[in-house]
């Protein structure tokens, strides 16, 4: 086994939707590159969970499409076999926009992304310097790494916390734009029920009412060889009982969707997603913090919301590192 070159040309924090595309198209270009992730996985948001024969998407539910580049590149995840059309509305009206899964779990489009990339896991990125015209990374694992470039792609506080605790200076317009951007969290129960919940097909359900934000049948999705459910709380129960115990949260989380699920509960878990989504998206696809040497912040909190603006956002960021380079 070679040993691994400590020096890249671009280095990627974070392997999420954002950090894996451009990762992709970065070295699609010729550059050498590397991506590191605190997590024991990839996808991020993009989650997906194994309890004894169930399985269960209990992150990002599904894919949309709007942008033209986006939609090529998922139809080429679909040639793959890595997505597949779900379904066009979770209403007897389809609204005419197809909804896409990762076959067979939505954590399979990220894998399928970092096959042929050089990601380390479990590699916490704690300190970011500049010298002699590259990017000093270390790690909490005691590595340290060096690239000519840099992305950034975790939630927007993590970027700023990491930037802050490095002592590297933006611009106070820039900083503070970057703080306004605030996120919903989002508690998510993951039950395993004893018989078919009382959801009807295509097995997504969004609740108009608290504390329920959604709720999917991952069996019917296709996920799952027996029965289970995801639900995932309001960002307003959320919060008020995200410090409180979890097993309690998802009890009543369960005991809301009864009328839903008309199923007993064999087991359950609870995750917290602290980030779920951007509730303000901010202007630019991509926020260039330094040009010399180049460190740029990409993430869905940028592009916009959901995989489709995680994608679009690490190609934009993709686009600025290379355009300095040409």
């Amino acid at each position: 086994m070679k040993p691994r070159k400590p020096n890249s040309d671009v280095l990627i924090i974070g392997a999420g939707m954002a950090g894996l595309t451009a990762a992709a198209e970065l070295q699609c270009a010729g550059c050498s590159v590397r991506v590191l992730d605190k997590g024991r996985g990839v996808g991020g948001p993009m989650a997906s969970r194994r309890m004894s024969e169930a399985s269960f998407d209990h992150g990002a539910q599904f894919i949309t499409t709007r942008d033209p580049r986006f939609v090529s590149a998922l139809e080429g995840w679909r040639q793959t076999g890595v997505v597949e059309a779900w379904c066009r509305s979770f209403t007897e009206h389809a609204d005419g926009h197809p909804r896409w899964r990762g076959k067979p779990c939505m954590n399979s489009l990220p894998k399928h992304l970092a096959h042929d990339l050089d990601v380390l896991l479990e590699q916490q990125v704690v300190a970011l310097h500049c010298a002699h015209d590259q990017w000093r990374v270390e790690t909490n694992m005691g590595e340290v790494y060096r690239a000519n470039a840099v992305v950034l792609t975790p939630p927007v506080p993590q970027s700023l916390a990491l930037l802050e605790a490095s002592k590297f200076s933006l611009s106070p317009e820039m900083r503070s734009r970057l703080a306004a951007i605030e996120y919903e969290r989002c508690l998510a129960v993951m039950a395993m029920l004893d018989r078919p919940s009382r959801l009807l097909p295509p097995g997504g359900l969004a609740p108009a009412e608290n504390p329920i934000a959604w709720i999917a049948d991952n069996q019917m999705k296709g996920i799952s060889a027996v029965p289970a459910v995801t639900i995932h709380a309001t960002h307003t129960f959320s919060l008020e009982h995200w410090d409180g115990d979890r097993q309690a949260s998802g009890r009543l989380l369960l005991d809301a969707a009864a009328t839903w699920l008309g199923a007993g509960i064999q087991t359950f878990q609870v995750h917290g997603w602290r980030y779920s989504k951007a509730m303000r998206v901010h202007e630019q696809a991509r926020v260039i913090a330094s040009q010399s040497p180049m460190l740029v912040l990409a993430s869905d909190a940028f592009a916009g919301p959901k995989a489709e603006g995680a994608a679009l956002s690490g190609w934009a960021a993709t686009e600025a590192i290379l355009k300095s380079t040409s």
